[in-house]
């Protein structure tokens, strides 16, 4: 049964990060993207036993640093300064990727501009021509990683929704990704189609109405 937090939502971005940060497997192996999924490194506390992996070479990640415990030679994927934990190690970057490529993260977590009906992933370039592509290492974690998971807002600044029944942006993955969260909602995607599992602030009914993509609900 999907839950309809109506009193809580949309969420913000530290919000989203927690629900996200709730529903990683104690001692995962996990990756997370630059953007809204470099907080989630906030909300992991100590007793999960998750292990943060980033692309730059380090395992046991910690929270963003502040303050005295700044170390600018010491950041995540974003550039943000984080501490580390105890046991944490460096490695090559080279190394870094072939822990990702040989199949050995967890879960990684990806911010996206689109994602389709079928796990389809598009994070790296709108297509614009004036636009930056950013490709980073959001190619290897979409098709190496055991489970992607994809944090972003819903929609768009115009409105428009961001998953989509096709991606109309380059392609990072096809059929990647297995979960969805967002501000409004949390999607699981099957093989039967989209799931909702949870929404904040807004009712099922209503997604519905703003999405082209079909929803299901239950507990995916």
């Amino acid at each position: 049964m999907t839950l309809e937090h109506l009193g809580r939502g949309p969420l913000r971005r530290d919000e989203l990060a927690a629900v996200v940060a709730g529903d990683i497997a104690p001692g995962s192996v996990v990756n997370l993207g630059i953007g809204l999924p470099t907080a989630v490194a906030d909300h992991l506390p100590p007793e999960s036993g998750v292990v943060l992996h980033t692309e730059n070479g380090m395992l046991g990640m910690g929270p963003a640093a502040e303050g005295d415990d700044i170390d600018p030679d010491l950041v995540n994927a974003g550039k943000i300064p984080v501490t580390e934990l105890p046991g944490a190690s460096y490695f090559h970057q080279a190394d870094s990727f072939a822990m990702i490529r040989g199949g050995h993260i967890d879960v990684c977590v990806l911010g996206a501009f689109q994602v389709s009906g079928g796990g389809d992933l598009a994070n790296w370039h709108t297509g614009a021509a004036d636009a930056i592509p950013a490709v980073g290492g959001a190619m290897d974690l979409a098709t190496g990683a055991r489970n992607v998971f994809v944090m972003m807002t819903l929609f768009t600044k115009d409105g428009a929704p961001k998953l989509v029944p096709e991606c109309t942006y380059p392609l990072t993955g096809r059929a990647c990704a297995g979960r969805v969260y967002t501000d409004h909602a949390v999607f699981h995607i099957t093989p039967g189609g989209v799931t909702v599992t949870e929404t904040f602030g807004t009712p099922v009914r209503e997604l519905a109405a703003r999405l082209e993509v079909p929803l299901l609900t239950g507990g995916g």
